[in-house]
């Protein structure tokens, strides 16, 4: 059985952390703990309610605290933050925003710290491929997917409109209020608005160390042109024809304002670089379940963003380099489901896009790729058995107005996956996966200006896991148990690099590398319920990984750790919730990491540990739910470096004050 997406208007609240799905006739409702472990492939996910105990004010937040995810953080609120899978690196890894994929062709990476909280009602992470088979065929071609579904209208009975504001504030000039608005409008139809500002100076305090170590030799500092404005506007239309037809539209807006904060050295702590982005995007989803066998679902994007990015100090004959970038994108999915029985179903999917980049800059090639993706899977879940496998697609083209364009591309990218139930008493799964796949060349990688190699070819990944997952419910006073253990095996070739040329100065994108990558990912949650109105929740994580770099038996890096990459990292939440709030306590802990491929001293960074707590309390006053929440976040006042000479924030404060309408 394939389980399709969240009914749209559903004639009850929300249930507490659970999902539930429509088919005909049939509506199944399940843990979201319990499904990521009955998974075939790793799966991590946090809930509506979880989210906001997590305290997490953007979604980089939240990504930390899964298991076998690195976030290179820049430092501060208006940091850029990317998210890299196993070590795979960022362009591996695809992020989707209700469904449909967020792009970027000119970097390959998605800055996450552009994405907020305020209405998202899941964040998941999928390694490998998503469970379901029935989703477009861009879910298929990546290493693995952070999906974002957002908030779907909620009506009790009677009831035609609902929604929420709140305002957050906190240290260094945070201001960040926002509304989330839904309305009903006639029997089939709804609307939901979203707004939010958020708004800081960013002006931490840190330590400046004149030595590599830490001693006598050090100053406090400020951290400068760190201020940060961002804007982000969400309309969206739910159409709900019958419990078999929905259609969904959304129309986004965001731009930002940032200065960006340069690296902190002895010699050089001063920083004029800002940054402006605007990003629009309107998208669409229409699902028909035609009967018990057959089910179509097609999705439509136009994607158009623009960035600009100004240094005054730069050393040029005009004194200063400013550049405008525009992209957009043109996107088409479409793809039909076939059950042919309970336990046996089918799917094809067929999408395609047209991207392109304008730039301001000197000779620019003006880039447009057209890619074309097909995939075939299949699926077969029974009691104790679930197998899954498909077949990717991909096509492409390139075309440039100037100079000479990268070559077009056609592969094949199989995926296989498999789990079993052992035992008829004990919910024990074995489960395992394969999976080849590739990322293309970014545009800058093909053709920034002295930089770019139209000759590149994809960069090759191929992934295997092998894991162990366990589940028990209802166990005493223990409510909920799951655990999972997985062991992987990750083969990069054909790993695009820079290298110098001529001198240091010039650089140039080549297929140079090979890295082999080898670890272990392990998380587990319970639940204890030990009286009425009472409840403890604890979860997470650990991660161990060898990344190594085996590109030349010859080189200085050859079989060393690769860099900005821990053998270690894990994570923990714990939440008790009483009748009159909820305690929550996060912890993240990273091992050391060198900023570059050679491990010696000078280039380690020390490891870090994290912590953070928040009080919240939910009450009633002249008839309005009232949210209160008072969060310490980095309680030891640490100001560590994810990245050499970017130090994060130190002890900071929040508060919020929300509502229920």
């Amino acid at each position: 059985m394939v389980l399709c997406p969240l009914l749209l208007f559903a004639q009850k609240q929300r249930a507490d952390s659970a999902h539930t799905y429509s088919l005909p006739e049939v509506i199944v409702t399940e843990k979201y703990q319990v499904r990521d472990v009955k998974s075939a492939v790793p799966t991590q996910s946090f809930s509506y309610e979880q989210l906001q105990r997590l305290g997490a004010l953007q979604l980089s937040d939240v990504v930390k605290h899964f298991a076998g995810v690195n976030i290179k953080d820049y430092g501060g609120i208006g940091g850029l933050k990317t998210v890299s899978i196993r070590s795979l690196g960022a362009e591996h890894t695809a992020v989707s925003y209700d469904g449909v994929t967020i792009t970027d062709y000119q970097t390959g990476q998605i800055d996450i710290g552009r994405y907020s909280l305020e209405n998202v009602e899941q964040v998941s992470l999928s390694i490998g491929q998503d469970n379901s088979i029935f989703q477009p065929a861009r879910l298929f071609a990546s290493a693995g997917i952070l999906n974002i579904s957002t908030l779907t209208p909620v009506f009790a009975k009677g009831q035609r409109f609902n929604g929420t504001a709140s305002v957050k504030a906190g240290s260094w000039g945070l201001i960040n209020p926002s509304f989330h608005l839904q309305q009903k409008a006639g029997s089939r139809w709804a609307l939901a608005e979203t707004a939010e500002w958020m708004s800081s100076d960013g002006r931490y305090p840190f330590t400046l160390y004149y030595t590599n170590q830490e001693g006598n030799l050090s100053s406090k500092e400020k951290r400068n042109n760190t201020e940060v404005r961002n804007l982000r506007l969400e309309s969206e239309l739910f159409g709900n024809f019958s419990d078999n037809e929905q259609l969904r539209l959304k129309v986004y807006y965001y731009q930002s304002s940032r200065g960006l904060p340069g690296s902190t050295t002895y010699y050089y702590n001063h920083s004029s670089q800002h940054l402006w982005d605007k990003n629009f995007f309107a998208q669409s989803h229409y699902l028909h379940e035609l009967n018990r066998h057959w089910a179509f679902q097609a999705s439509a994007k136009w994607n158009w963003s623009y960035q600009h990015y100004l240094d005054p100090d730069y050393n040029n004959t005009a004194g200063k380099t400013e550049n405008s970038y525009f992209q957009q994108e043109y996107y088409l999915s479409a793809s039909l489901l076939y059950r042919l029985c309970d336990r046996l179903s089918f799917s094809f999917a067929s999408d395609e896009s047209l991207n392109r980049l304008n730039a301001n800059l000197t000779d620019f090639s003006f880039p447009q790729r057209f890619t074309w993706l097909s995939v075939a899977a299949m699926k077969y879940v029974d009691t104790h058995f679930t197998l899954s496998s498909s077949l990717l697609s991909t096509v492409t083209d390139e075309h440039v107005r100037a100079g000479s364009a990268g070559a077009g591309h056609r592969r094949l990218s199989p995926f296989a996956s498999f789990s079993v139930k052992p035992f008829n008493d004990h919910d024990i799964r074995l489960r395992f996966f394969y999976k080849d796949i590739f990322r293309l060349p970014t545009f800058n990688d093909l053709y920034y200006t002295s930089i770019g190699n139209t000759s590149l070819r994809p960069e090759k990944t191929r992934q295997f896991n092998a894991g162990i997952t366990y589940n028990k419910e209802r166990w005493g006073i223990v409510s909920l148990l799951t655990a999972s253990v997985d062991a992987y095996y990750n083969k990069v070739t054909d790993k695009i690099v820079a290298i110098p040329t001529k001198n240091l100065v010039i650089w140039s994108m080549t297929n140079l590398g090979k890295v082999d990558m080898r670890g272990l990912d392990m998380s587990g949650t319970i639940s204890v319920v030990p009286c009425r109105g009472w409840s403890i929740d604890l979860s997470g994580n650990y991660s161990y990984l060898k990344a190594l770099d085996v590109t030349d038996s010859n080189g200085k890096t050859y079989k060393q750790q690769i860099a900005y990459t821990p053998r270690i990292s894990a994570s923990a939440q714990c939440a008790v919730v009483s009748p009159w709030a909820t305690l929550s306590y996060t912890y993240l802990h990273s091992g050391k990491r060198y900023m570059l491929g050679q491990n010696i001293g000078a280039n380690r960074l020390s490891g870090y540990d994290d912590s953070s707590i928040s009080l919240r309390r939910v009450f009633t006053y002249k008839g309005l739910s009232w949210t209160t929440a008072v969060e310490v976040l980095n309680i030891m006042n640490r100001n560590y470096e994810i990245v050499k000479n970017f130090p994060m924030p130190g002890r900071s404060f929040r508060i919020q004050i929300g509502v229920k309408l």
